[in-house]
This record gives C-alpha cells, structure tokens and sequence, in this order.
C-alpha cells in the first residue's frame, strides 16, 4: 500500500529545451508506481556537466560520431538530497526509507538487465538513465523529485544540512576516481583542477596517504581550499612550469598517479609531460571541445595505464560518511546557495569558473 503526504498537484521546475535554453515552468508532479519513491527536493547542486550540458557540448548534443544523450524537454540536476513525501507500493521495505526520511539516489537508474549491470559495473548501464538528462529519469532542478523503481537509494543523516548533502554525489564520483588511481603509500599523486570534483578528489586521495599529494588550479583562492583538503603542494599552472615544478620534487621521474579533472585539453597534455614511467592517468572530466595529444607518450615512450572514471558506484555511503564526519571543509567548497530560478545564473558561475566552486540551488 502507498504511503503520503498531501501534496499541491502541480510543481515548479526547470526544463531543459535544448542549449542556452532553460526555463522555469509548472508541470505535474510524479505520480508513482511499485517501488517507487517521491522526494520533495531540499537542495541541487549544478554541475560542470550540467553547465557544459547548457553551453551546448557535444557529449549531449551530438555530433559527426555521436548521438545527442540530452533528450529534451527535461527536468535537469543529478546532484540533490530530499526528504520523502511518498512511497509507491513496496518502496518502503525495498530501501528501508519511510515518510519524512532524508534520502538520496545514486545519478543513474540501472536497468539491471544489460551485460554491464549483470556482471555488477550498473554504472556504465547501456541505457544509461542519469537523473535530469532522460525522459525516463527527470531531475532534481524542480520542488519534486521521482526515484523509479530499480533506482539505488540511500538514507542520508538529518545531521547534515541538505546544503552540504547536495555535495554528496560529486563527493561519490571523487571517491571513485581516487579508487581509480590505485594510490599506494609511497606514490606521488597529482589531482589537476580544484573545482567540486578535484578537491573532492584531494580529500580523498589524502586519505589513501600518499607519499606526496598535489594539487594544481589556475586560480590561488581555489589552491587555498586544496590545501584545507590535504594538499601537500599546490602550484599554479599560469605562474610557473608545473611539469618542471614536479619533476623537481621527484628527483627527476613525475608523478606516479595524475588525476585529470579540469576537462581542459592543456591539462591532458602537461599530465602526460608530468607523469612518470609506468604510471596511471586517472580522466574523469567532461571536455567542451576534442583533444590531441602524442600518443606515443602513452605507449613506447612510459608504458602508461590510462583509465577512465565515471558516476561513482558503491561510494555513496562513504562520501556521506565522510560529510557527516567533517572530513573536508565543505563550507569552502560550496561557495554560492541560489534560488531555483537563478539556475542560469548558477550555470553563469560555473562556466566563468573564477568566481564560485559549488553552486547549490533551492527549490
């Protein structure tokens, strides 16, 4: 039997209609079925995909060699916390949730029936449901939320406010790139782009207690909160030669692990400068244009492990272990709370870069 709260039949929410194109509108509020959960939204953060998303990048417009993965119109945001207003039949028992809890979902609903959910990577699910791009899966971006059925959800502490729980998503995908890189105590880690994904990625590759951990970033301010993180190092690629700089502080051989999360293109190529023979190359990015490198530098000339990181399966509980334990300065991280209708202003911030880290919105 279903379980509710009263509820108005309409809510706000954005709707992504395509590039530079997002507006605030009134839409019905999910219905549910078996297994479903309905959240009202307390906090969603926008992320550098989501900015990119409304820039017009082709990773979700399409181009020459891909479809479009944004299939508009759509509710937009995978980054959220919410507290629950309903339950579907069975939704209760299935995730241990009940009305009034706060809870998350992990950004994609598997379908757990393709090659990839079945040997356990549901991360790289062939359909590919991530919350506020397909019309399966809306988002976060509205005053109400649905969790299909399939979806992996998780309680989350009413001791964390919900403007720090909206962290609790790129704080997973961090923790999945750090795992990534397979640090070991004696490695030298270079973690390249300070924004919510790269410091992240600092405080927990500073749990993994490498041998030295540096962080890189365009802007000092940033650099600053890295060092709140656990950056050992910090080093600024516009004030001087970074590659050089490491090089220096290894006598001579480049980092062990370098973690790509700028989703720049010259930050690609001064990794594979920087990084020493036998080493891995952690990309976890979204790139707005195409990048070329010298691929011999991978193969005949270091003999290098190239890895890919996405989403962040099987971290969720602990990123929010470590928010609940206040084992990163997230005061610092997230740096401008916004109202729901100033999402474009919110994109703005993240897409000039100078100004914010974190952008949070309230429904």
């Amino acid at each position: 039997m279903a379980e509710s709260k009263a509820l108005p039949d309409e809510m706000k929410s954005v709707i992504c209609f395509g590039p530079g194109d997002y507006r605030l509108e009134n839409i019905p509020i999910p219905t549910l079925e078996e297994g479903e959960v309905l959240i009202k939204v307390l906090a969603a953060g926008i992320c550098a995909g989501d900015a990119k998303c409304y820039a017009g990048a082709a990773l979700f417009w399409g181009d020459a060699s891909r479809t479009a993965y944004c299939e508009p119109p759509i509710t937009p945001g995978h980054e959220f916390v919410g507290e629950v207003v309903r339950l579907g039949p069975g939704a209760g028992e299935k995730y241990g949730l009940e009305i009034g809890d706060h809870c998350i979902s992990e950004q994609i609903v598997p379908c757990w029936d393709c090659r990839y959910c079945k040997r356990g990577s549901f991360h790289m699910c062939m359909p590919h449901d991530i919350y506020g791009f397909h019309q399966k899966t809306p988002g976060a971006m509205a005053e109400f939320m649905k969790f299909p059925a399939g979806s992996i959800n998780f309680k989350v502490p009413q001791s964390i406010p919900a403007w720090q729980a909206a962290y609790i998503e790129p704080l997973a995908c961090s923790i999945h790139a750090v795992e990534r890189g397979e640090i070991q105590f004696n490695h030298v880690v270079v973690v390249s782009g300070c924004g919510p994904l790269g410091l992240g990625m600092v405080a927990a590759a500073k749990q993994k207690s490498p041998a030295k951990l540096i962080a890189l970033d365009l802007f000092d301010w940033k650099l600053e909160v890295a060092r709140k993180c656990g950056a050992d190092v910090v080093l600024n690629p516009s004030k001087c030669d970074v590659v050089e700089e490491v090089k220096k502080l290894t006598d001579g051989y480049g980092c062990d692990v370098y973690i790509e999360v700028s989703g720049h293109p010259q930050s690609v190529k001064q990794g594979l400068l920087m990084i020493a023979k036998l080493g891995t190359f952690v990309e976890f990015s979204v790139f707005g244009r195409e990048t070329t490198v010298d691929w011999t530098i991978i193969g005949d000339t270091k003999e290098l492990n190239i890895r890919g990181g996405h989403c962040g399966p099987n971290c969720y509980p602990k990123a929010i272990s470590m928010i609940e334990q206040h084992q990163l300065p997230i005061e610092d991280i997230i740096t401008h709370k916004l109202p729901l209708e100033d999402v474009v202003k919110g994109i703005n911030l993240i897409n000039k870069g100078s100004e914010s880290i974190k952008v949070v919105l309230f429904p």
